[in-house]
């Protein structure tokens, strides 16, 4: 949505209810969970990736150093896979981002974009409500409007850059500062004009995951096959929206992201601890509970983000790395117990022939944790840890007996383990 909005949207928040930060207390001695139990042949959706946002015109482009920090994948880096980027409505300022775009997809990162506004011969203003001066894409722009995704798209691919999909508008509910779209017309659209685009089409990439601006995609067969990602954001969505069954329903063939978030807020210090494990919850139940097969932060490199201004990895940014340094693009996640004991929060994850799961606790104490691989062999785990003095901190391999382990979640951590 971008800061310039930011009191809205923490009014937005505060409205769905505050995340509650645990108190500092002494840690109590290990308790022992239920083990958790990992198939590793129930497989759910493909994961694409994790990754965040730059927006050079509002906050600046990443230094070459902070590109390699972003999306590397060895000790000390964020791993990130996925990035996305603004379509300028100016085509002078389709360059802006180009040098991130660029390395990042040298690495082998998938790209994306999404515009805020068409370009301004192609918009008019409308009454909405009290907004007198509301700004909406014309009817009679439509074509030139895919025409623009598309000549945005083909600039990119001749610098280096070919995008992996291009959004039709970011945000099209929350417009007052940008261009507002009813599902009606992001329908129209997509029938009429998405097809001409020649790379995956996003849609809707509704600010709160709201049902009501992509169920009306979903049902239209005609919509439908012109979009290939269902784009959401998860602005101060309760988790009981987290689960879409119409899209299990009717969005066979079809990919699920989240686009665009930052959580639980954008006034904290990214490095705040132990409020930095609700990014690691948050990323969970997008995983588990919406089956989202990406997860994308706001600005990469902020205050309240994965990467300090300063370029080094905040504690929420160490959160994000115990899913994308290891979570790779291609793995499937795969059933596990998902809540073993109180505060603790398990996801496992498949791909060649390991098996990756990422255990967060975020009680007072420790826990003795049981993992129990059934379907697949294992024969050692390696693990890595994030607690208030440590990120993403190596800690060694141990043996796997009988398809078992037991690892101890200390108190307040998460840690994530990979077989081999």
């Amino acid at each position: 949505m971008g800061e310039r909005s930011s009191p809205s949207r923490r009014t937005v928040l505060a409205a769905m209810g505050a995340v509650p930060v645990l108190a500092a207390t002494t840690p109590a001695a290990a308790t022992a969970a239920a083990a958790v139990v990992i198939d590793q042949s129930a497989r759910r959706q493909t994961i694409r990736g994790f990754g965040g946002m730059t927006h050079t015109a509002w906050i600046g482009d990443l230094t070459a150093a902070q590109r390699e920090t972003a999306f590397g994948t060895g000790e000390g880096r964020l791993g990130f896979s996925v990035l996305r980027i603004p379509v300028p409505e100016d085509q002078a300022a389709w360059s802006r981002d180009v040098a991130t775009a660029r390395r990042a997809s040298e690495l082998g990162v998938t790209v994306i974009a999404s515009p805020w506004n068409p370009p301004a011969r192609m918009v008019e203003t409308f009454v909405r409500g009290s907004q007198t001066n509301a700004r909406r894409l014309r009817y009679d722009m439509y074509g030139a409007y895919a025409q623009h995704l598309n000549d945005f798209a083909t600039h990119l691919r001749n610098n280096g850059v070919n995008l992996y999909g291009i959004s039709v508008q970011n945000e099209p509910d929350y417009a007052h500062d940008w261009t507002w779209w009813t599902p009606a017309e992001l329908v129209r659209f997509l029938r009429e004009n998405a097809g001409s685009i020649g790379t995956r089409v996003i849609a809707p990439e509704s600010f709160q995951y709201l049902k009501n601006i992509s169920d009306p995609i979903l049902n239209d067969p005609v919509a439908l096959a012109n979009v290939d990602i269902i784009g959401a954001h998860l602005y101060g969505t309760p988790l009981a929206n987290f689960p879409y069954p119409l899209f299990k329903q009717k969005g066979a063939g079809k990919e699920l992201w989240m686009t665009e978030v930052y959580h639980p807020n954008s006034s904290d210090s990214a490095d705040l601890w132990p409020q930095a494990l609700d990014v690691g919850e948050h990323i969970h139940r997008a995983m588990v509970n919406a089956e989202f097969q990406a997860y994308v932060w706001w600005y990469i490199r902020r205050g309240y983000g994965p990467m300090r201004e300063d370029g080094q990895i905040s504690k929420r940014g160490a959160n994000m790395a115990h899913f994308a340094r290891f979570v790779r693009p291609g793995y499937a996640r795969i059933e596990a117990t998902a809540n073993p004991a109180s505060n603790v929060h398990v996801s496992a994850y498949r791909g060649g022939n390991s098996t990756v799961v990422v255990a967060i606790n975020k009680g007072a104490s420790s826990v003795s944790q049981q993992f129990t691989l059934v379907n697949g062999a294992a024969s050692r785990v390696s693990s890595w840890l994030t607690d208030a003095g440590r990120n993403v901190a190596p800690q060694g391999t141990t043996g796997v007996s009988n398809g078992s382990f037991t690892a101890t979640l200390p108190a307040r951590s998460v840690t994530t383990f990979v077989t081999a």
